[in-house]
Formats: C-alpha cells, sequence, structure tokens
C-alpha cells in the first residue's frame, strides 16, 4: 500500500510539473508573437527629399506593409522572369516554323518549276507525236471532245484556275490526262511499225554483204564487158570486198528456189520473196543454204568467190519483179561509207 500511495504522488507531481511547462511555453509563446504584433505594427517614415524648393514628401509604412510591398516586388520579378522565360521558348519555336515555312516554300517553288518543266516537255512530246502519227497516217486524237476534255492547249494558257496550289495540281491532272489518252494511238503507232517492219522484211532492202561492208564495182544498165571489152545490160550490181569468203546474206525474207553452177554466173543462188520479188546471188565461192530452205532476212546463205565467167572476188546481185530486172539500189537501204551511189 505505501509503494502504491507514492507511485500515485509521483504521477500526480509529474502532471502537475507538464501542466505548468505547458502553461508558460504557452504563455511566453503568446508573448512573443504579441511582441512580434506589435513590432510590426510600429511604422516608419520615408522621406523624399527633392532637389528643389518643392515641399518634402512623408511617406509612413509600417514594417508590415513593408514587408507586404517587398514580396509583390519579389513576386512581380519572378512572374516577369518566368514570362520571359515562355516568351523565349515561343519565339524559338515560331523561329524554327518560320524556317520550316521558307524550306516549305523553296520546296513547292521546286514544284513548280518541275511542274513548268513537266508541260513543256509533254507540249513537245504531243508535238512530236502528232507529226509522227500524221506521217504514218494514224489519225490524232484532235476531236472536240478530247479537246474539251483536256487538249495540251488548254493547260498552256489555264486562265480559268485559281493560283498556288490548286493549279499545278490541276496542271499536272491535266499532263496525266493527256499522257493516259496517249497510250491509244502510241499502241497504234507499234502496230503500225511492226506492220510496215514486217512488210520491209519481205522486200528486199538490205546490203548483200554482211556487216554493210564492201563497194560497188559494177552498177545495174549500160557498162562494158570486163571481158569481152563490148558495151551491154548489166541486169543488177557487182559488189566486192576484193577478197573472197566474206558472207553474202538474204536480202530479204523468202524461200531458195535454185542452188546451182552456170559456166557464166559461177555458183549462184535463186531465192523467191512476197509480193512477186525475186533475189540472185552469182559468183559465190561456197554455198551456206540448201535448195527449199527458208530464209530470214540478213540470214547468211553464201561467200563471196570468183566463180564463172570473173575478173575478180565479187557477189553479183539481181532484183527481179515479175518478169522485170530492176535497179537493186531503189531497195537497198543499208550502205556501208565505202559503198558511194554516185557513178
Amino acid at each position: 500500500m505505501a509503494t502504491l500511495k507514492r507511485y500515485k504522488d509521483f504521477e500526480k507531481s509529474l502532471t502537475k510539473r507538464a501542466g505548468a511547462s505547458v502553461r508558460k511555453g504557452a504563455a511566453s509563446a503568446a508573448g512573443g508573437f504579441s511582441r512580434f504584433m506589435r513590432a510590426g505594427k510600429q511604422k516608419m517614415t520615408i522621406m523624399l527629399v527633392p532637389h528643389t524648393e518643392k515641399r518634402i514628401l512623408n511617406l509612413q509604412v509600417s514594417f508590415f506593409g513593408l514587408a507586404a510591398i517587398i514580396v509583390a516586388f519579389v513576386g512581380v520579378a519572378v512572374l516577369l522572369a518566368w514570362s520571359s522565360a515562355g516568351y523565349g521558348d515561343v519565339a524559338g519555336k515560331l523561329a524554327g516554323k518560320t524556317d520550316a515555312l521558307k524550306a516549305t516554300q523553296a520546296d513547292l517553288d521546286s514544284i513548280r518549276d518541275s511542274t513548268s518543266r513537266l508541260i513543256k516537255a509533254a507540249k513537245s512530246f504531243q508535238a512530236a507525236l502528232d507529226t509522227t502519227l500524221a506521217t504514218i497516217g494514224v489519225k490524232t486524237q484532235t476531236d472536240s471532245a478530247s479537246k474539251a476534255d483536256g487538249d495540251l492547249a488548254a493547260f498552256f494558257s489555264p486562265s480559268d484556275i485559281g493560283s498556288g496550289r490548286l493549279r499545278e495540281a490541276a496542271e499536272i491532272e491535266r499532263v496525266t490526262g493527256y499522257l493516259e489518252r496517249s497510250v491509244t494511238p502510241l499502241n497504234e503507232l507499234g502496230s503500225t511499225i511492226a506492220a510496215q517492219g514486217s512488210i520491209l522484211s519481205e522486200i528486199p532492202n538490205i546490203w548483200p554483204i554482211k556487216g554493210g561492208i564492201g563497194h560497188i564495182s559494177m552498177y545495174y544498165g549500160q557498162n562494158e564487158n570486163p571481158i569481152y571489152g563490148s558495151w551491154y545490160i548489166h541486169k543488177g550490181i557487182d559488189l566486192s570486198t576484193f577478197r573472197s569468203g566474206d558472207p553474202i546474206v538474204s536480202t530479204a525474207d523468202g524461200k531458195v528456189v535454185t542452188v546451182a553452177y552456170d559456166i557464166s554466173l559461177g555458183n549462184y543462188i535463186i531465192i523467191e520473196h512476197k509480193h512477186g520479188f525475186i533475189t540472185r546471188y552469182a559468183h559465190m565461192s561456197a554455198f551456206k543454204v540448201q535448195k527449199g530452205a527458208i530464209v530470214k532476212q540478213g540470214q547468211v546463205i553464201g561467200y563471196i568467190g570468183n566463180t564463172g565467167l570473173s575478173t575478180g572476188p565479187h557477189v553479183h546481185y539481181e532484183v527481179h519483179l515479175g518478169i522485170e530486172t530492176i535497179d537493186p539500189l531503189r531497195f537497198l537501204n543499208i550502205r556501208s561509207a565505202s559503198a558511194p551511189l554516185t557513178r
């Protein structure tokens, strides 16, 4: 019991001391706050003394007011600094956008230049195509429907189109439409050329010696016989390379109808072609084909020689149409610089 009584007395004493300490601390804090408030409410006088004789301006302000002014000034300074930083960032972005805009403008100028060149090229293409088609007799697209739909003349003076990107886009669309419409006449042109190429291969019109070499040693028509010295009608042309063994080619597609020897012509070949043409190649040293063979234009059929009545290695070449002989030079279109056509 005595121990419990002593414990209770100690607890009460501790509680009283703690309460006294709290009250003392609260009183001290209240006193300090009161002193702070009294000090803050104290006023100071700021005197503005002009250099002239005007009266002195007195400004009274408390410490709290002065502190509020300083805080406001600092706040304004911070706000201005933040605004300046934001403005600098925006200015930098605007500068980047300006550079990008300039680059885009340069690209647009380049596109306009390319569009202009495209239009000029398309105009040249149209002129060349129309000329080519007219030459071979293919009808061009010059009807009113095609003109209304986008003939090139419409976009070389596009006064009804606005300026800027829409104009360039419209011009490109018109060029594209024209090129698409050009496909059909180009296909017709290809077909015509293919047909004409087939006809040309059926007509004896290439140089009889492979590679276009050699020269004409005797022309078609009235000539002096090199063996007998008398005048006679030479029914073909003589082509010489000054040597034997150079390849002789068929001057058109056809069928070999004769492979033989004649005392005058020596070794010779006759080829029958379409459209009534017949060609003969004489004085050959050797044959490359047999009778009945189907040959193509440019195919080797034999070799230059000096057989029969001949004064030197050459090939005697004749062209017949029906029962008449024709000057082969009317058809030959491949001649080397060493084969002049003037006498």
